[in-house]
């Protein structure tokens, strides 16, 4: 009898060290399961994204000084970027021309175009493309009405790519002014702008090359004559295109702009190189 009273004791000990155990590794797991960050797959790499706002970039100083002085960099390092899109006239074709290339762009989208074609940002960010933004009319006046609205068209603008790529509550964390912040239109708007875009954890991106596609009709000849002129004596290149075929055919002359670049010697990034 004595002996199996002790078996039943260590039965009853057996059975608590079970429980115990079982009960930590639920602990264990289930912390790991609803820890606040999850990944989700980029097509050139995984990116850590908070659940708060889905985006763990945030721009530290480093960051920011690294976009201040991009331009004036003597790296011959060349960021393609394209406005005003997207457009089923011409955003898919300049897609298969950088696929073929193996090049990542920045598209510096506009809201309400996003709402009409989201299919193709999608397709734009699963390749690796950069989404930036670029407000929802690309209407000055709208844009800065007030406070209120230029803000509202940030907000609306990322609330359209967050749908288009399934990334909820997606930052573009990277603004361009239409016409640009250099241009003399709305410049004390374009000041006091700034200041907003930081309340948002924004910076704003010019540019510093360009073929001059959304000015006025121009031959294949010059426009990439336009692109060698503006790049002459430079090291880094920000290049402003335009994806909307409205006033020229960039398609038309994006590969021999790109070829004419590399044979200058220089290599092709994007804004996730600048962000990491």
């Amino acid at each position: 009898m004595k002996i199996l009273v002790f078996e039943k004791k260590n039965l009853i000990i057996f059975i608590a060290l079970t429980l115990i155990i079982i009960v930590s590794a639920f602990y264990y797991f289930y912390n790991i399961s609803s820890n606040n960050t999850k990944i989700i797959p980029v097509a050139n790499e995984e990116k850590l994204v908070n659940n708060e706002n889905n985006n763990t970039i945030f721009l530290t100083d480093e960051i920011k000084k690294k976009f201040a002085t991009l331009s004036k960099n003597t790296e011959k390092v060349a960021y393609l970027t394209f406005d005003d899109g997207p457009t089923k006239r011409a955003t898919p074709k300049i897609l298969e021309i950088l696929d073929e290339e193996n090049i990542k762009a920045s598209f510096f989208v506009i809201g309400k175009y996003v709402n009409k074609h989201p299919e193709i940002v999608k397709r734009e960010y699963e390749s690796g493309h950069y989404i930036a933004n670029h407000g929802y009319n690309h209407n000055n006046s709208i844009l800065y009405k007030n406070d209120e609205s230029f803000i509202s068209e940030i907000q609306q603008t990322d609330s359209e790519i967050a749908k288009a790529i399934g990334v909820e509550n997606y930052c573009s964390h990277i603004f361009r002014f239409p016409n640009g912040f250099m241009s003399a239109n709305y410049h004390n708007k374009k000041r006091h702008s700034v200041e907003l875009l930081k309340s948002l954890d924004y910076i704003y991106v010019d540019w510093n090359c360009l073929n001059k596609d959304s000015e006025s009709k121009l031959s294949q000849y010059q426009l990439l004559n336009n692109l060698k002129r503006s790049s002459k004596n430079k090291g880094t290149l920000i290049v402003l295109m335009h994806d909307t075929n409205d006033v020229n055919d960039t398609t038309a002359v994006l590969k021999d702009s790109i070829l004419y670049l590399k044979k200058q010697g220089y290599t092709f990034k994007n804004f996730y190189d600048l962000l990491k």
